[in-house]
């Protein structure tokens, strides 16, 4: 009855498409075959399939490498690219604010200075005037008063043995360190040029060649009839005066009129000197005399010096010393001329103040300094909204590099799941590890797709064989093809058992992925463990031909719960006895590694090949794609080993080389033994 139950069931051959079966693959299943590996016979085969996996020691080196490829060089840091940059615009905008603030205040140290150099001539030229018309310094204090009331400045006057002469501070204030001028009209001329000190005569020094009134009104009426004569011919003239009082015709431009042609408008009777200005050059001449013997220039007769009247000075320009001498314009000129700077200052001496120095200091006001200029004010703005322009534009610049990754992994993200787009990884910073990153998740997700489909896929085929085994037998019954008699029973009631333990383990799984699976923990001896689980399989190790051993440390405890313990290492050994020859041994050992049990379950069967390794713990995975029952189970034992394993705290790896057998290791927190436990030796 066995033998046609057998033949029956041979005979009915259940044809399997291959989308249907995620292989393209047609199954023969047998109820004898089906009926094989009774209760552990899924686990079984989910071991078997786990055979084929790799061990967590090979994961840590592929980790350290893609940490060691992910590592950022310092210069590509992002946060030292963006440290860079702020560095960049910090120092061009310190380098801007110093250069505005060199360029600004040197403006305007140089602006106050010539302020104060200029406030400082104008008040040496009023005192220089003050000296050239006053023959001591008597009245002076009044206006060296009103010149410091006028201009903030404290100003002093003094003799060359610094005996005081007046003073705009108060009686007993110190003088500066050091005189700002001398104030001496008959060497220093501040009157010619404004602004500047020239070495010279003033020409306010005017001493004997002031012009009285009666001589003054012959020259103005002279001066008027000139005036008028200029303007007949279309010539607009003008009359000025010089210090000494006399009249000059001149142009709006400053200019001689006698340059213009109408020379019939000058008599010469204007520019002759007056018996006053006759008297003081004749004096002139007397004390030039002596000079000119001592330079060997004694040139006899009269000396006529020359007269410009139209000059501010009319008696500072050259000097012809004798009628009918010619004089070179070598050093005998230039000897000639110092003996008549000599002589005029002699002459103009009793008329004059004498030389004193000339103090200024700080005065009681404080006049606005360092004020702004527009023009500086442009400059301020101007570098301002240039360094803004630079970081505008630099900032600018950064921005688009980064955003422009981020852009591409934002559109990468938002297309449809089933393309799988990878973007480009185009630099060695952040964002280029966010883009490898998004690739690896990209590459995952492609995976785990795929391994979603092959689940599926698995899944049928798995619940597939077993009904279509019952769907068979029963429909071989119904047509009274067959009898229900005992075996047939049995066949079927193992199907049944099949799918039982496929849906038991799926249940397992969902909890485990759901963290609902209950654990019941209480201290076990690992020992005690390994000999209950090799005691379950002693029967199954004796019938395969294959010698089951344990080995324990005594100290080796753990918290955990038995019967979920049992139930992985049981898939484990069953998984160790479906792949090791007859004569082969399985070994179940526990050690204790610090803080950590060690439980080991290592056979001596043919080993995993390298490129099934990765793939040890994955969901209904399996080495031999046909998925036959007699070489395998469902490919959820290991996955089932791995999630109890890790509900204890602990982790589950593999290690093999093909040829030399594997080792499954699970490590597990390790507990102190309860009370006074004695510990054993190994066994």
């Amino acid at each position: 009855m066995a033998e046609r139950v057998g033949r029956s069931a041979g005979d009915r051959v259940v044809g399997v498409r291959g989308g249907e079966s995620g292989g393209g693959r047609v199954v023969g299943v047998r109820g004898g075959e089906s009926g094989g590996g009774r209760v552990v016979g899924g686990r079984g085969g989910e071991a078997g399939a786990g055979r084929r996996a790799a061990g967590l020691g090979g994961g840590a080196g592929t980790g350290q490498e893609v940490a060691r490829r992910r590592r950022v060089p310092l210069r590509k840091r992002l946060v030292v690219r963006l440290l860079f940059v702020s560095a960049v615009i910090a120092v061009c905008s310190v380098a801007a604010t110093a250069w505005l603030a060199v360029t600004t205040t040197t403006s305007a140290l140089k602006e106050e200075q010539g302020q104060d150099l200029a406030a400082d001539n104008r008040i040496l030229a009023q005192l220089s005037g003050y000296a050239a018309t006053h023959a001591d310094w008597t009245d002076a204090r009044r206006t060296v008063r009103q010149l410091a009331a006028r201009t903030g400045r404290r100003i002093a006057l003094t003799t060359a043995d610094r005996t005081l002469v007046a003073d705009s501070a108060p009686r007993g204030t110190p003088l500066p360190p050091r005189p700002a001028a001398t104030v001496d009209p008959l060497r220093t001329d501040t009157y010619t040029e404004t602004g500047a000190q020239l070495s010279g005569i003033d020409p306010r020094v005017v001493g004997p060649y002031r012009l009285p009134a009666e001589e003054r009104a012959v020259l103005d009426a002279l001066a008027g009839k000139r005036k008028r004569c200029y303007e007949r011919y279309g010539l607009q003239a003008t009359v000025v005066r010089t210090a000494g009082g006399r009249p000059v015709v001149t142009t709006a431009d400053g200019t001689d009129p006698s340059g213009y042609g109408a020379t019939v408008c000058e008599d010469g009777r204007l520019n002759t000197p007056t018996p006053t200005e006759q008297k003081a050059l004749d004096t002139l001449s007397g004390l030039t005399r002596p000079c000119l013997r001592r330079a060997g220039l004694d040139l006899g007769g009269r000396l006529f010096l020359t007269f410009d009247p139209s000059g501010k000075d009319p008696f500072a320009g050259g000097y012809l010393l004798a009628r009918y001498a010619k004089l070179g314009t070598g050093e005998t000129a230039r000897a000639a001329q110092r003996c008549v700077q000599t002589a005029r200052r002699t002459q103009l001496e009793p008329y004059v103040a004498p030389a004193a120095e000339l103090f200024l200091g700080i005065g009681d006001q404080n006049p606005a300094r360092f004020d702004m200029s527009p023009a500086n004010k442009a400059k301020v703005v101007g570098a301002a909204g240039l360094v803004l322009a630079v970081t505008v534009a630099v900032t600018a610049v950064v921005a688009v590099r980064l955003v422009r990754p981020l852009r591409a992994l934002t559109l990468a993200a938002q297309q449809p799941p089933d393309l799988h787009v990878r973007v480009p990884v185009t630099t060695r910073d952040e964002t280029g590890i966010l883009a490898e990153a998004f690739n690896d998740l990209t590459e995952r997700r492609e995976r785990l797709e795929a391994q979603r489909k092959a689940m599926v896929s698995d899944i049928a085929h798995e619940l597939r064989s077993p009904l279509t085994n019952i769907r068979g037998w029963l429909e071989v019954v119904r047509d009274g093809v067959v009898d229900p008699d005992p075996p047939l029973l049995d066949s079927l009631h193992e199907e049944a058992l099949v799918l039982q333990r496929i849906i038991d383990d799926l249940q397992d799984l969902a909890a485990a992925d759901a963290g609902t699976l209950r654990l019941h923990r209480e201290p076990l001896r690992a020992g005690d463990l390994l000999d209950q689980v090799a005691a379950a399989h002693r029967v199954a190790a004796d019938a395969a031909g294959v010698a089951l051993r344990t080995g324990t440390d005594g100290a080796a405890w753990l918290d955990a719960d038995p019967v979920r313990m049992r139930q992985a290492l049981g898939n484990l050994v069953s998984n160790a006895l479906r792949h090791t020859p007859a004569g082969g041994t399985v070994t179940l050992a526990a050690r204790r590694d610090g803080d950590k049990i060690v439980l080991t379950v290592t056979d001596t069967g043919p080993g995993i090949a390298a490129e099934d390794l990765p793939h040890v713990f994955e969901r209904f995975w399996r080495a031999e794609k046909s998925r036959s029952r007699r070489t395998g189970g469902s490919g959820l034992g290991l996955s089932i080993v791995r999630h109890l394993v890790a509900a204890h705290g602990g982790t589950a790896g593999a290690a093999s080389e093909p040829g030399a057998g594997a080792v499954f290791t699970l490590r597990l927190p390790a507990v102190p033994p309860p009370g006074d436990e004695p510990e054993t030796a190994a066994r």
